[in-house]
């Protein structure tokens, strides 16, 4: 695949999560759905000095008007031009689609996310080894989901409709997928929290753990207060280790340039200098307050780890 072993820095789902788990914090995974701010993402890490996964989703790609291909390149370029030198991850979030898969791997994504959680148990199961099986041998990790997180903005996924995941369903999971990384559905849900309040079912997280060494993964962590998150991340015998984030960056860079709707990638691109710049600041501060006060990964980029 493109991108590993050329850039040193440039790593897979499961050695930053590694780290993570060994350090006691969690990496965040930053969606920034227009291309203009993933130097915004990048440049954050790199004033941290942590560890970061940049992500987009399926249908993020599909509602922004975005290829994973324009994704893979911008990334690349900030890479190469900006010379990042934190641990890096480029992530392919929830898809059902393996022909995106396969093309993102071609293009350089160094981890991605079958969501087949709609699906029965079995199916779930098989899907997920199957494109296990596709990556693994490609050096590329693979995350999955076993449960159903709900949804109040419909962009990641399509449905609302929230499921726990069973820690014994977790740990057969596991063990027949070979899955690097698995999103639990503990309480958290994508999208702004306007009516329910999020919550972290913190024994649910243990026991999933004492049942299965899978990294585990939260959706959902816009707006959800940091000590909630800490404490899931800081669970006994290893919590929590990557967060996803998307709608915060969202909501910051829109604020900054006094716009309220969405826009596509292709408008966003188009937007006069001043007002990115200003957009793109105000991301960055948002995903360095994350990392700080949120992840606790920042000063993380120099970990090693000692696999797992």
């Amino acid at each position: 695949m493109i991108g590993l072993g050329k850039y040193p820095n440039l790593v897979t789902l499961t050695e930053v999560l590694g780290r993570a788990e060994q350090g006691g914090y969690a990496v965040g995974s930053f969606s920034p759905r227009y291309t203009p701010l993933i130097g915004a993402v990048m440049g954050a890490a790199e004033k941290c000095k942590s560890p970061v996964i940049v992500q987009i989703s399926s249908r993020e790609l599909k509602k922004y008007g975005i290829t994973v291909d324009e994704f893979a390149e911008e990334f690349y370029r900030v890479l190469r031009e900006e010379k990042t030198s934190v641990p890096v991850v480029l992530h392919l979030d929830h898809t059902r689609d393996k022909a995106l898969i396969e093309e993102a791997i071609a293009v350089g994504f160094t981890s991605v996310m079958i969501d087949a959680s709609h699906e029965e148990f079995d199916q779930n199961a098989a899907l997920t080894k199957e494109i296990v099986e596709y990556a693994h041998p490609r050096g590329v990790s693979v995350e999955a989901e076993l449960g159903r997180i709900g949804t109040t903005d419909f962009i990641e996924t399509d449905t609302d409709e929230e499921l726990f995941t069973v820690p014994e369903e977790a740990r057969e999971f596991v063990e027949q997928t070979k899955v690097d990384a698995l999103a639990v559905s503990v309480g958290t849900a994508h999208g702004v929290y306007m009516i329910r309040q999020p919550r972290i079912d913190l024994e649910r997280v243990r026991k999933i753990r004492e049942l299965t060494n899978v990294h585990l993964v939260l959706h959902g962590g816009s707006g959800v207060p940091s000590e909630m998150i800490r404490q899931a991340i800081q669970s006994p015998g290893g919590g929590i280790s990557k967060v996803n984030i998307a709608t915060d960056l969202e909501i910051a860079f829109l604020a900054a340039i006094g716009r309220e709707e969405s826009m596509t990638n292709k408008e966003c691109c188009a937007l006069p200098p001043s007002m990115l710049r200003v957009g793109r600041e105000a991301v960055e501060k948002t995903v360095m307050e994350k990392m700080t006060y949120f992840l606790g990964s920042e000063g993380k980029a120099a970990e090693k780890s000692s696999g797992k």
